[in-house]
């Protein structure tokens, strides 16, 4: 921190380093005893209520703690150099999964900006659309924008090589980064996430609807399809269909779920739009 200062030793540092260290070591064993999962949180057609997607969410099922969510290992993974098998582990498994849904159903799944920097993630993708059988269009990738904040032409360029092969790319988080338009601008995105952070405030700040009311007047002009993340009210998703966004997740429609409850929801929604109908 510089000359003149000073701070002072806690045990509560000690402890920290420790359950850091086992952490490690804990999630080096979690992969290679495939304790990994992916579960799925749907995304429906505002319009419609049609499930259109689902979005790939790693969990890790600890043998002792039960099922830890990505926010408590995936930045550790990040930092021990684990995020690339972790990363490819999910998207391989993701696409077997959403081989065995409906044509019309995609799959999203998120990259970290890490997996840029060893250059080879088109590869990556290539023999997970591969061993899968799923048909490239239906694989949607989601960065965030710092993953384009270091050493944009490479991942400009992975970015161009996996869209020759078919599949979508969308901007997540979109408004919480830095330099949104120009990311826009240099890259032909085909659906932009509005954050969850200013969905929940809709219908009590004016200022997020503002925003919201930009980002889809900006991706209908575009033509880049638009998802609004973190819905969990009917109020929410009604401003929505007013603001014209096409597509929504949230625990308003569900929290994602296994593999196994994918295919039952899918049922369950063409259902009520049977019902609606």
């Amino acid at each position: 921190g510089g000359r003149g200062n000073y701070c002072f030793y806690t045990p509560d540092m000690h402890v920290f380093a420790t359950r850091r260290r086992e952490l490690e070591i804990e999630l080096r064993r979690a992969l290679k005893s495939e304790e990994f999962e992916v579960h799925y949180q749907p995304q429906v057609a505002i319009g419609t209520h049609a499930v259109v997607g689902f979005e790939a969410l790693a969990r890790w099922y600890h043998p002792e703690r039960g099922i830890i969510p990505p926010n408590e290992f995936i930045s550790v993974c990040e930092e021990i150099g684990l995020i690339g098998a972790v990363g490819e582990f999910v998207l391989t498994r993701a696409c077997r999964d959403a081989a065995c849904w409906p044509d019309s159903v995609k799959i999203a799944v998120n990259l970290s900006a890490l997996q840029f920097k060893s250059g080879t993630l088109p590869a990556v993708v290539a023999h997970a659309l591969r061993v899968s059988g799923l048909d490239p269009r239906r694989l949607e990738l989601e960065i965030t924008e710092s993953a384009m904040l270091d050493d944009t032409a490479s991942v400009l360029k992975q970015l161009r090589d996996i869209k020759q092969l078919g599949v979508l790319i969308s901007l997540d988080d979109f408004g919480t980064g830095y330099s949104s338009l120009s990311h826009i601008r240099n890259f032909p995105f085909d659906r932009v996430k509005i954050d969850q952070s200013f969905v929940r405030d809709l219908g009590t700040n004016s200022d997020s609807l503002a925003i919201v009311r930009a980002v889809t007047g900006l991706c209908g002009s575009l033509g880049i399809l638009s998802t609004a993340e973190g819905v969990e009210t009917l109020d929410q998703l009604n401003i929505l269909v007013a603001e014209k966004c096409d597509s929504a997740q949230g625990y308003y429609f569900s929290r994602p779920v296994p593999f196994v409850e994918t295919l039952p929801f899918v049922s369950r929604m063409h259902a009520l739009q049977s019902q609606a109908a």
